[in-house]
This record gives C-alpha cells, structure tokens and sequence, in this order.
C-alpha cells in the first residue's frame, strides 16, 4: 500500500479507536484499541474491569484498580478467545502501550503500531522498537 493511502486508513481506523475509546467507564484515562489484519478489523477493546466485575476503575482516591484491564490487553485476549490469529496484525491504540502491554503485543505477533498519544512511560515503545515492530505516531491533524 502507498504511504498516501496508508496514511488515510491508520488516519481511519484510529478515529474509529477514539470512539471506542469512548465506551471505557474509566474517568482518568479512556483508552480504545483495535486490530486489523489484511484491512479488516479482528478485533477491538477498550480499557475497563474484567466481566463480572463493578465497571467503577478507579478507587476512592482516584487511582486506577489493579485489576481494571488495558484497552490493547482486552483486544487481544478477544483474539485469543477466537479463530483469528494477530500474526503480522497492526494494533491501533489512542495511547502508547506500557511495558507490560508491549509484551503482549510483541508475543502475540502484531507487526505494526499506531498510537495517537504518549503514555508517560515511554519503556513499552522502546521494547517494542528492540522486537522489530513497527512503531507510527500518528501526529493529530
């Protein structure tokens, strides 16, 4: 695909993550994520308690639960619960992955990331960048 029309689907796909950034019940951080493999997407998650669970992430301090899971966490583990496979997938998350998620993403095959914002950590992206992937910024427009 032409850096042009890459440019316009990452510019795609990522407006669709925002909105599902949207569905997160998270008040600190709403964080939405999608997989896409040969242009269709496989999967989608967004950051937020496991089922079963209260959709309250945040404590009586405002701080995030142990237990409340990531937006790119949660895509994946759809993938794992599917027929689908993230081998040579493109992760798109409105923010940066952390260095556990970058784990998660490096073994379950995905190739390429798109994040819109930086989380304040940048050790997920650099382990990332040592596993090869390839890592887009996508500046705002």
């Amino acid at each position: 695909m032409n850096k042009k029309k890459q440019k316009r689907y990452d510019t795609a796909y990522m407006n669709m993550a925002k909105e599902w950034a949207k569905l997160s019940h998270c008040k600190r951080k709403q964080v939405g994520a999608l997989i896409v493999k040969e242009n269709m997407i496989i999967s989608d998650g967004y950051n937020g308690t496991p089922s079963g669970f209260d959709n309250v992430c945040e404590d009586d301090n405002g701080n995030t639960k142990w237990h409340v899971l990531h937006a790119e966490a949660n895509a994946i583990l759809k993938v794992a619960g599917s027929t689908q496979s993230c081998k040579d997938a493109t992760l798109y998350i409105t923010m940066s992955p952390c260095k556990d998620c970058s784990k998660l993403i490096h073994q379950s095959g995905i190739k390429r990331l798109v994040y819109a914002k930086a989380y304040k950590d940048t050790a997920g992206i650099d382990f990332l960048e040592k596993a090869k992937v390839e890592i887009v910024k996508l500046e705002d427009e």
